[in-house]
């Protein structure tokens, strides 16, 4: 069995660009036949909308309940814990994942810096050793379909890239291929162009 995990970042869901993509890729890669197909033997996707599912922002006692020790977390810091248990279960179990990525004023939407500290646990998905941080999800292989208003690929003002990178490195996620469609807000004609690109980089990694 091959699984999947697509995840939705945009404030728009499964209609934004970014998603638009991402489900694109997952036809095209073979898990799905299309809108009404039914999947491939074998493979199962797992679709994480963030919008539709925010995860709540981490807070002081969020985390907290992360550091306590299991026979001693109080109802609310295990039903905390439940929720960041389940997120990082659909992780553990996906093959290859797949993120949505829209820009929102240079960074990555506020509802994936959610996720991401949810999913980011000490013992869980990452661990500290004598040689510095050891990320647990190895032999994964993750999809980034960034969407941007402008064209920041490649530049300064581009934090988001090497922020993404970083933290997937991090919790062991290391073999990460990003698909930009820039220029989306510069006019129909530059939009029209990005996004033809980015198909056609789907269909290359598709083959």
């Amino acid at each position: 069995m091959t699984t999947i995990l697509q995840i939705n970042s945009s404030l728009y869901g499964e209609d934004a660009q970014s998603s638009r993509l991402a489900r694109e890729f997952v036809q095209a890669i073979g898990a799905v036949g299309g809108p009404g197909l039914p999947s491939v033997p074998g493979v199962e996707v797992v679709i994480r909308d963030l919008a539709r599912e925010p995860v709540p922002h981490l807070t002081a006692e969020r985390f907290k309940a992360f550091a306590t020790p299991a026979g001693e977390r109080t109802p609310a810091q295990q039903q905390a814990v439940a929720e960041s248990d389940r997120l990082i279960a659909e992780l553990q179990a996906a093959d290859v994942i797949v993120i949505g990525l829209p820009m929102y004023n240079f960074g990555v939407p506020s509802t994936l810096k959610a996720y991401f500290d949810h999913v980011a646990r000490a013992g869980v998905t990452f661990r500290y050793t004598a040689e510095g941080p050891e990320g647990l999800l190895k032999g994964k292989k993750a999809y980034v379909f960034a969407t941007r208003g402008g064209r920041y690929a490649g530049t300064p003002s581009d934090m988001q890239t090497a922020y993404v990178k970083q933290f997937l490195g991090f919790i062991g996620i290391r073999d990460v291929e990003f698909v930009f469609a820039e220029g989306l807000a510069l006019g129909a004609e530059q939009r029209d162009a990005a996004v033809a690109d980015a198909f056609a980089r789907i269909e290359d990694l598709a083959a």
